[in-house]
């Protein structure tokens, strides 16, 4: 544990260009203590105490080589029943992997507000816009426009007045995302990558 702590320290004091990101201090402080608890000893002190030869040179007996082996046989036993079965309950109890093995949980949370951003932009574009066109055609382009962002290949057939439409759909939809983002239980990173995504295509409009 002490040798975590040093390589810590000497990371931030050396390299702190390399050091990882740790969303939180407490995060950053109790991971080496939570990888000291994992050094199991093991295959490499067992081979250390079966190297010691049992015979010196003059073929005398090796002094206390049965008291090293012993020894590293109990520590061995120790490591391995005692921190290797208090580790899932020292993880737990830190809570420092806690939402970090969530991805599929943020994946159907992106795609839900996707979907509903998608029905709020096309009862939007339905209500406020229906006056524009004839059809739900142009609807329709706008929202494939939309989804591919960046992506899209085409577009020729953007001109002042549907622009006008893109611009205030996506002023919709950065108020629909912060209405949605006072759900405390909804994560915030999600809702900012929308709202990014918002801001850059309305860069693209500009030069286009």
């Amino acid at each position: 544990m002490l040798s975590s702590y040093a390589a810590l320290l000497s990371t931030m004091i050396f390299r702190p260009s390399v050091m990882p990101h740790a969303s939180s201090r407490r995060r950053r402080w109790l991971m080496p203590t939570l990888l000291g608890w994992t050094g199991m000893r093991g295959v490499v002190s067992l081979a250390s105490a079966l190297a010691i030869p049992v015979t010196l040179a003059d073929g005398s007996a090796f002094p206390h080589r049965d008291l090293i082996l012993f020894i590293t046989f109990v520590a061995i036993l120790l490591t391995l029943v005692v921190q290797g079965l208090t580790l899932p309950f020292i993880i737990n109890r830190s809570h420092l992997f806690d939402g970090i093995f969530q991805e599929e949980q943020e994946e159907l949370a992106r795609k839900k507000l996707k979907h509903e951003l998608k029905q709020h932009t096309h009862a939007f574009l339905k209500s406020k816009h229906d006056h524009d066109h004839n059809s739900n055609m142009l609807i329709e382009r706008i929202l494939k426009q939309w989804e591919e962002k960046a992506k899209a290949a085409d577009d020729s057939w953007m001109n002042d007045n549907t622009k006008a439409i893109f611009v205030a759909m996506l002023e919709s939809q950065r108020q629909y995302l912060a209405e949605y983002n006072k759900d405390p239980d909804f994560n915030e990173e999600i809702i900012r990558q929308q709202l990014y995504q918002i801001d850059l295509e309305e860069e693209r409009l500009k030069i286009i």
